[in-house]
């Protein structure tokens, strides 16, 4: 049966974006994991069904509720029943620490916390740790609600879906002050139907989910658009590649998102293991949350025979802004044109003798704001409602936007502009590297490159070799003053490069 993009009367609401399906397919699979799987039709059912526990728990329209977890069926229904009684949720990975916790609990002000505890073990603890109670709730089993905070007050509901927050995305990591982005329904739905739209998300899709709700690319550019086009969700808590070779071999996968480092990671697990990896159903494979290099995107390509795509977003624009086009192949690493919809500008490339300058964003996609930090909000926002990235950029002839580094991450060296992609690139060229980081180092009156690879499972590097490598095809200024190799990388659960602890690990190193 042939299927076309579904185009359903406009929801207001994210809790909305499947009910279009409800009556069409109602035995067609929307979500599944490892342990539980619900149609279409059983959707409705359960979202109706936790909202109510929900509110007999104490939720009120305006409050805020902690969801504390791993990718898993139970939490998408109940991010989705969050939605229902006009409460927000923020969803924080259950692997972070119980201080990280805390602090989201107290800053968020959350009216109640749920731990999803039959699917984490570290989200056990940290319901066990605050007071929290096992409890069954219909389709969805068994997890943990925390004790009612008595004393937190809602905020104002808004009609207007542009205005209502529906998630906030807490941004921090594991340093800093917790900063929660707040993200209207009306967000999230537009990067939810323009995903659908330009990935062509149709029922007879089946998407990976590894890529977590905690995040603002899993929660819109996964789980809504995946329940808007009436596709098949299928949730897993975390990644592991082999389990990702499988499925793509086996489970039928047509539409894949991933960090470069996932599939750099599945790359190197099929070379060392000895797996011909084939992936049959596949017809979209997207990259995403950090930069993708040429040669991932040259070996990737090779071993699948399928384009891999690329984007760039960030949280505060719930994430897309870029991404590159299915019916225009790119052979480059550039992440498209502006996603349609959206106003990009280049600020400062007028003045820069390369063009370039930071990449700006207006439009749908934008945030609200940051959640009690209004001054926080005005410095990334301005008056006319551009949304400041801190990235730094190039746009080609075609339109296409290249991403050559953060603002924060530009190193100068001796005078001179070294962005960490450029180096990244040619360290990723080299053989048995499966991933590397460039930081800048401060010491006395100049800044220094530092390099940290991760090298393939069994192998060494021949550091002279390298080195040699790197002075072949770096200008001198930019060749790593120290290349550090270690078992792997720091990386959060997007499987994105954590550079502040390496920043902070090259640092200490010169001390």
């Amino acid at each position: 049966m042939n299927h076309t993009v579904n185009q359903p009367g406009s929801p207001c609401r994210i809790h909305e974006v499947f009910l279009t399906w409800t009556a069409s397919y109602p035995d067609k699979i929307a979500l599944a994991d490892s342990e539980r799987r619900l149609s279409y039709g059983e959707l409705a059912t359960a979202v109706d069904e936790a909202a109510g526990k929900l509110q007999d728990a104490g939720v009120r329209a305006g409050d805020r509720v902690l969801l504390v977890a791993e990718n898993c069926v139970s939490l998408a229904v109940c991010i989705l029943a969050v939605s229902r009684l006009q409460a927000w949720s923020a969803t924080v990975n259950a692997r972070l620490s119980a201080r990280e916790i805390d602090n989201f609990l107290s800053h968020s002000g959350a009216r109640i916390a749920l731990y999803f505890s039959a699917v984490s073990s570290q989200a056990r603890a940290h319901g066990e740790q605050r007071g929290a109670k096992t409890v069954e709730w219909p389709a969805i089993g068994s997890l943990m609600l925390g004790p009612l905070n008595e004393g937190t007050q809602p905020e104002p509901v808004e009609e207007d879906g542009a205005k209502q927050v529906a998630a906030m995305v807490y941004t921090s990591g594991t340093t800093g002050a917790p900063k929660a982005v707040m993200l209207t329904h009306a967000n999230l739905l537009f990067i939810g139907a323009n995903n659908c739209r330009m990935r062509k998300l149709v029922p007879t899709d089946v998407i990976y989910g590894v890529l977590p709700l905690s995040h603002v690319y899993g929660l819109s550019a996964l789980l809504v658009a995946a329940l808007l086009g009436g596709a098949s969700l299928h949730l897993v808590a975390r990644y592991q590649p082999e389990t990702l070779a499988h499925a793509l071999a086996n489970e039928g996968i047509t539409v894949m998102h991933g960090a470069p480092a996932m599939y750099a990671k599945l790359l190197e697990w099929g070379e060392s293991n000895g797996v011909a990896l084939r992936a049959p159903a596949l017809r979209v494979a997207q990259s995403g949350g950090a930069p993708l290099t040429m040669p991932l995107k040259e070996a990737f390509e090779k071993t699948f025979g399928l384009i891999l795509q690329n984007g760039y977003g960030m949280t505060e624009a719930s994430p897309s802004i870029c991404q590159t086009r299915l019916d225009a192949p790119r052979a480059d690493c550039s992440v498209g044109q502006a996603i349609p919809g959206v106003e990009i500008l280049l600020h400062g490339a007028d003045q820069d003798s390369e063009g370039v300058g930071e990449l700006w964003v207006r439009g749908p996609n934008v945030m609200k704001g940051y959640y009690r930090a209004p001054e926080l909000t005005a410095e990334a926002v301005t008056p006319d409602g551009w949304l400041r990235t801190g990235d730094l950029a190039c746009q080609q002839d075609d339109g296409a936007i290249a991403i050559v580094g953060r603002s924060k991450e530009l190193i100068i060296r001796s005078g001179f502009n070294v962005y960490p992609i450029e180096v990244e690139q040619v360290l990723n060229a080299y053989p048995d590297v499966v991933q590397s980081a460039v930081v800048g180092r401060t010491v006395e009156g100049n800044e220094e490159v530092v390099a940290f690879v991760e090298c393939a499972q069994g192998s060494t590097i021949d550091m002279e070799a390298l080195r040699a490598h790197l002075k072949a095809n770096l200008s001198p200024y930019k060749v790593p003053s120290d290349v550090i190799v270690l078992e792997q990388l720091p990386a959060a659960a997007t499987g994105k490069i954590l550079k502040k602890e390496l920043q902070q690990r090259a640092q200490q190193m010169h001390v």
